[in-house]
């Protein structure tokens, strides 16, 4: 486990202006907030907040020590289209705060596995509340094969061969996804 004062907000991926890390570097949470990668902002962020521990890019088991440190991983982007980091995020148990649009409410949904606010201290502070079991059992349903049901599903409806719910494909579809 990292050696920060609890609990951890951490942050993984590009540090670039269109991640929107000012919406999570400027909120007043008691613990540390950690930023995990690298990018052109990370410079000017770093000298911005000095409170926050920048970590530099890391990958492998490197990155998932961090992840599997932190306490809730904070998702600031307002523009990112699914956030794969917010599966890796979840497959280490680590519950979601994130703005409610497109990528996050595509991921975590209803699932219980994060916070989505349009205040994302609420939805931080939430988060830590989450166990860490519901989230790394939302993240297990992120599967090759479910991504296959729902592509084929999606073609089917688009060419109008099926209607309705995704998990009625034809069993030949169903058992080749």
């Amino acid at each position: 486990r990292l050696a920060y004062p609890r609990p951890i907000f951490l942050y993984a991926g590009r540090v670039a202006v269109e991640k929107n890390l000012e919406a999570f570097l400027s909120l007043d949470l008691p613990g540390s907030k950690l930023i995990a990668g690298d990018g052109p902002a990370r410079a000017s962020l770093a000298v911005q907040y000095p409170d926050a521990h920048f970590l530099g890019a890391h990958s492998g088991e490197a990155l998932a020590a961090i992840f599997a440190s932190a306490d809730a991983f904070v998702f600031p982007s307002l523009t990112d289209t699914f956030g794969v980091v917010l599966l890796e995020a979840l497959a280490s148990g680590v519950p979601v705060a994130a703005f409610p649009v497109a990528g996050p409410r595509d991921v975590i949904g209803n699932s219980g596995a994060g916070v989505l606010h349009r205040d994302l201290r609420t939805a931080a502070a939430a988060a830590l509340a989450i166990p860490r079991a519901i989230c790394r059992k939302h993240a297990l349903q992120f599967t090759w094969r479910e991504s296959a049901r729902q592509f084929f599903g999606n073609l089917l409806r688009a060419n109008g061969l099926c209607s309705g719910n995704m998990g009625a494909l034809p069993e030949e579809l169903s058992s080749a996804a």
